[in-house]
């Protein structure tokens, strides 16, 4: 297809519009602003095009005025997480710190609320501490439980909005939801293991904490799909690790000692490395098969040891990045025009693909 360009005198280019890339590539207005604005709901090849037609036609945003109309309104975005600890929560918050680099000509400031574990009422300080900060908006990584959920309600009928990041809660007013599909993450996991092998499965989870919605989705989506592929197995331990490596490495080993016939090991969250450590320091003729969530330093290590066979990954740079663009197109829109959302690619990761 070629592209155009208007010029006058061939020195001057006019100022080329969103109507215009939309008639030069054959597709609505509103694909291509959903596009030029990162936007989800666009096939990436449409997407692929309308960026490069853009690009060859010289468009440029009306950052000038995007400028004046978001200095008229401020916005201080509230980011909390439960990420104290945890290294996964490194490239989400690398993502979050990018974006708002990118939008601070805006006037979009990012607050940054992190704790360690799984506390209602720790979960419920931390968010209190960014509205107490003032911030007009808020990205909510917490637990699915009845007093977080009513909290949040609150909130939103406060006029803040929030949108739900890496993990979603139910039932509640939140804008939209930016994460991956922790169901299909499941799924994927137990399809790969079926592939693998058809032996019965004497099976460990290792959950991060029985009170996030993901968590309990990912363990869902691969019991279900074992079922679906006719892989016989049995659940002989479940616990949680609270995302901590030396939790999962002392309830792992005590688990492995009492029931020596686990011959696969599924861990949905952090807490891979413990868990690891003890499958390392057990005798076994056969190694049992072990799936992790995630590419952190502990997880990579234990890949490229050939105790871990994969990992089922979920993009945390654009759990972080995402929602703070999501967030100020929100405002850019005077609040009108609901966003829907982001989901995260399911990656899966192997020693050979790991760099």
């Amino acid at each position: 297809m070629a592209y155009w360009h208007c010029t006058i005198r061939g020195t001057r280019r006019l100022a080329v519009t969103i109507r215009q890339i939309a008639e030069a590539t054959g597709v609505s207005r509103g694909t291509v602003d959903r596009v030029l604005h990162g936007r989800p709901g666009v096939k990436p090849e449409i997407a692929e095009q309308v960026r490069r037609a853009a690009a060859e036609m010289g468009f440029v945003p009306n950052k000038a005025g995007k400028i004046l109309a978001a200095k008229k309104q401020p916005i201080t975005i509230g980011f909390f997480l439960p990420g104290s600890g945890n290294p996964f929560f490194e490239d989400v918050v690398r993502g979050m710190r990018d974006a708002e680099q990118e939008l601070k000509d805006f006037g979009v400031s990012v607050l940054l609320e992190e704790i360690e574990g799984f506390s209602p009422q720790d979960h419920i300080d931390g968010i209190h501490r960014l509205v107490e900060a003032g911030c007009t908006a808020l990205c909510v990584a917490a637990i699915d439980t009845q007093e977080i959920r009513s909290y949040i309600n609150q909130i939103v009928e406060q006029g803040i909005p929030v949108i739900t990041v890496n993990t979603d809660l139910t039932d509640t007013n939140r804008l939209c939801y930016v994460g991956c599909d922790y169901n299909k993450g499941g799924s994927t996991a137990g399809g790969l293991l079926s592939m693998i092998t058809n032996e019965p499965l004497h099976i460990l989870i290792i959950m991060g904490s029985f009170k996030m919605k993901g968590h309990n989705e990912r363990m869902q989506g691969f019991l279900q799909k074992l079922d679906l592929k006719r892989v016989p197995y049995e659940v002989v331990g479940l616990f949680e690790s609270q995302d901590n490596d030396e939790i999962s490495y002392t309830r792992t080993k005590a688990m492995l000692m009492q029931h020596k016939e686990v011959n696969c090991v599924y861990i949905t969250a952090a807490g891979a490395y413990g868990a690891c450590r003890a499958v390392q320091e057990m005798e076994y003729e056969k190694r049992p098969f072990v799936i992790a969530t995630d590419d952190v330093p502990g997880t990579r290590e234990m890949l490229r040891a050939g105790v871990v066979n994969f990992t089922i990954c979920q993009e945390p740079y654009q759990q972080g990045y995402r929602p703070v663009h999501i967030m100020f197109d929100y405002f850019m829109a005077d609040c009108k025009v609901r966003p829907a959302g982001f989901e995260t690619f399911t990656v899966i990761k192997i020693p050979e693909n790991l760099d």
